[in-house]
């Protein structure tokens, strides 16, 4: 490994290569900043990533005369592009984004990551985000990194030796932070709700936010809970500080925080540097449903855009906006319902802010189905929780209008009645 400047060390970037960039709060901004300066002398750069930090230069004039995004997952920064003839997106399970990789179907010239300094074998740590970076780095034909001593140490299999990185540069500063903001009632409300279906010893998925946030604040009475999860977030330390989460009752790794990403405060990535609890693999390994499933009570909690009557849970579109990703959603539901005495759980507010009903008749036009109605089972809002598992259509849609905003009820009834009864 050769230690350059950023531009040398961009320098092995040719036109017409396909290149990896890491996400969540390992981007590395200073690698990708250099690789768009470069943009009037590249050209058909193709760069793949899933959700990433920073401006994203390269959806933006006059960047993208050089570089074309693919990516596995849209976050805020590319939204606009991925909408535009600036970006693509490909729908894909997060579970399955390391094959692209390994067969091949997306075959990488150059992977840019950031990782720890090495450690007396050489080894450096991929930190906080091993998900989709592991495999990248395992079958790109070239290696960039950006070497951070504030990156965290990670347990398991997330690591990458100096030997296979072409070249390297010095960074030193903070990663991306994702601070939690206060809980509101009404999410607190969900919490509860979600809390309650929540049973001793059970292995919990969850993610970032505030409504994940509320349903661990409710757990403080439960006992020896495990994690198994693409991801986790502030939330769990008080869990773990508590003695509540334990793993004890885990199949897959007893006793460990299984993950293969992690975003959150300093506080966070502090309790996950060098900490053998906190076991971090590629998604592959994560989210494979076939090892999910094997942890008694998983109990997958998620989130939704919209779920019509029936139980169509559409959670990355916005009509024919593409919002966010398919990411892990279904491969943690699927794992849970295959589980013995696990739940998969759909906790969402009744309503947005601007007073529209998240619980609607049919999906807006255009509207991706991320989790199909025969795979859900549990949906909490603030007005409660119902299980569709066994329900037929009628039988569904009495149900969802039950937790239904108020203020909406009696259209959904409507809309209900003249869907089953073909009368307007």
């Amino acid at each position: 490994m050769k230690i350059v400047s950023r531009e040398e060390a961009v320098s092995i970037v040719k036109s017409g290569n396909r290149v990896f960039l890491q996400g969540a709060a390992m981007t590395p901004n200073e690698l990708v900043d250099a690789l768009c300066e470069r943009h009037g002398e590249l050209k058909d750069v193709e760069l793949i990533s899933i959700h990433t930090e920073g401006e994203a230069k390269y959806t933006q004039e006059p960047y993208c005369n050089a570089f074309r995004l693919n990516s596995c997952f849209v976050g805020g920064n590319v939204r606009k592009s991925v909408n535009s003839l600036k970006a693509d997106y490909i729908p894909i399970f997060l579970s399955e984004i390391p094959r692209l990789f390994h067969r091949n179907i997306l075959p990488l010239d150059v992977a840019i990551v950031q990782v720890s300094p090495p450690d007396k074998h050489g080894y450096c740590s991929l930190g906080v985000s091993v998900d989709v970076a592991l495999p990248a780095v395992r079958t790109a034909k070239k290696i960039i990194a950006q070497i951070n001593p504030f990156v965290p140490r990670t347990h398991g299999t997330g690591i990458v030796h100096i030997d296979e990185v072409e070249f390297a540069i010095e960074v030193n500063r903070p990663l991306h932070e994702y601070n939690p903001t206060e809980i509101s009632e009404l999410e607190h409300r969900i919490g509860a709700h979600v809390a309650s279906l929540i049973e001793d010893g059970a292995t919990l998925q969850t993610g970032i936010g505030n409504i994940p946030n509320a349903v661990l604040s409710n757990l403080q009475n439960h006992k020896d809970l495990g994690i198994h999860t693409e991801m986790f977030s502030d939330g769990v330390l008080p869990l773990l500080k508590s003695g509540v989460i334990t793993g004890k009752e885990k199949i897959i790794k007893k006793g460990k925080i299984v993950s293969c990403f992690a975003a959150g405060s300093r506080a966070l990535y502090d309790f996950i540097d060098d900490n053998p609890i906190c076991d971090f693999r590629d998604s592959g390994y994560t989210n494979d449903t076939a090892r999910i499933r094997q942890n008694p009570k998983v109990t997958a909690i998620n989130s939704a855009i919209e779920i019509d009557l029936t139980g169509q849970v559409c959670a990355d579109t916005i009509g024919s906006f593409q919002f966010s990703g398919v990411g892990g959603q279904m491969d943690f539901i699927r794992g849970a319902s295959l589980s013995e005495g696990g739940k998969p759980i759909f906790a969402i507010s009744s309503a947005t802010n601007k007073g529209v009903s998240k619980i609607v008749p049919f999906l807006k036009e255009g509207a991706g189905v991320t989790t199909t109605r025969a795979h859900v089972h549990y949906v909490a809002t603030e007005y409660g929780v119902v299980n569709l598992y066994g329900k037929n259509l009628k039988q569904r849609a009495k149900a969802l209008i039950s937790i239904a905003h108020p203020a909406h009820q009696a259209a959904l009834e409507k809309a209900a009645y003249v869907r089953f009864n073909g009368q307007d």
